[in-house]
C-alpha cells in the first residue's frame, strides 16, 4: 500500500521531516518528493489549484499511490478554535461558474460534477477515533483566493454548505477521481472567516500545522496498514 500526502508549501511538512528519518527523493517541476517512511510519501505541490492538480498527476504518474491525503491548514466559516481538526467529507470549487449556459454553480466541466466526496469517510472516521482525535467532519470549498471576511465568503458558505475554504483540496480530488485513486483530506482551523482580521490569524499557521501532522503521520500509517 502507497500513501502520499499532498500539502501545498514545503513549510506544512516541516515538522515531519523535522521529527521522523524522511528524505528527498527527488525534485521534479518544483515538486518535492519525500519518503517519509516505507510505504508513505509526501510532496509539496504549491499554493492553488493549478499547482495541486499539476503536482499531483506527476505524483500519480511517477509513484503510482493507492491512497492521497491532502493535509493542511483552511479558513473556517464557523468560529472554531484555530488548530481544530477537520476531516472532510466533499469538496466543491467555488469559482467554477458556468450558469450563465445553464449549468449548477460549482459544475465542474467533464466530470460534470459539482460535489467531489471523499473515499471511505466511516473508515476515515473510524481511524481518526482509534487515534484519540477529536475532529469535526464536513465539506471543503476550493477556490482561488485567499478568502476574507465579507459577502463572497457569506456566499459560499450557504451556496455551498461548506465549513472550510481553502486552494488546492478540490483540484487534487478532482485528479484523483480522474485516475481511480482514493483520496482523503485532513484540515487545519488557521483562521476564521468571522473575524475582521482572519489574515492576520492565518499567519500563526505554523501552530495550527504543527499539530495537524501529529496526527497526519499516524493516520497515514493506520491507512496504509489496512486499519
Amino acid at each position: 500500500m502507497q500513501i502520499g500526502l499532498s500539502y501545498a508549501m514545503s513549510g506544512e511538512i516541516e515538522s515531519i521531516l523535522k521529527t521522523t528519518s524522511a528524505a528527498l527523493l527527488e525534485t521534479v517541476c518544483g515538486v518535492p518528493v519525500y519518503e517519509i517512511e516505507p510505504g508513505i510519501l509526501a510532496y509539496a505541490g504549491g499554493i492553488g489549484k493549478v499547482n495541486a492538480a499539476m503536482s499531483t498527476q506527476l505524483f500519480i504518474d511517477r509513484y503510482h499511490p493507492d491512497w492521497i491525503v491532502n493535509a493542511g491548514v483552511a479558513g473556517s466559516f464557523l468560529d472554531l478554535p484555530i488548530g481544530t481538526v477537520v476531516l472532510a467529507d466533499s469538496f466543491v470549487q467555488h469559482d467554477v461558474d458556468t450558469s450563465a449556459i445553464g449549468d449548477p454553480v460549482g459544475l465542474v466541466s467533464t466530470v460534470n460534477k459539482v460535489d467531489f466526496p471523499t473515499d471511505e469517510p466511516e473508515r476515515m472516521k473510524s481511524i481518526l477515533k482509534a487515534l484519540n482525535v477529536t475532529h469535526k467532519t464536513g465539506r471543503v470549498a476550493t477556490g482561488e483566493v485567499f478568502m476574507t471576511k465579507g459577502e463572497r465568503a457569506d456566499w459560499i458558505a450557504e451556496t455551498f454548505g461548506a465549513i472550510l475554504c481553502e486552494m488546492e483540496g478540490g483540484a487534487a480530488a478532482q485528479v484523483c477521481l480522474r485516475n481511480g485513486v482514493k483520496f482523503t483530506a485532513l484540515k487545519s482551523v488557521s483562521d476564521r472567516l468571522c473575524h475582521e482580521n482572519n489574515a492576520g490569524e492565518y499567519f500563526n499557521f505554523g501552530e495550527a500545522m504543527e499539530k495537524l501532522n501529529t496526527i497526519v503521520l499516524p493516520f497515514a500509517q493506520a491507512l496504509r496498514d489496512g486499519k
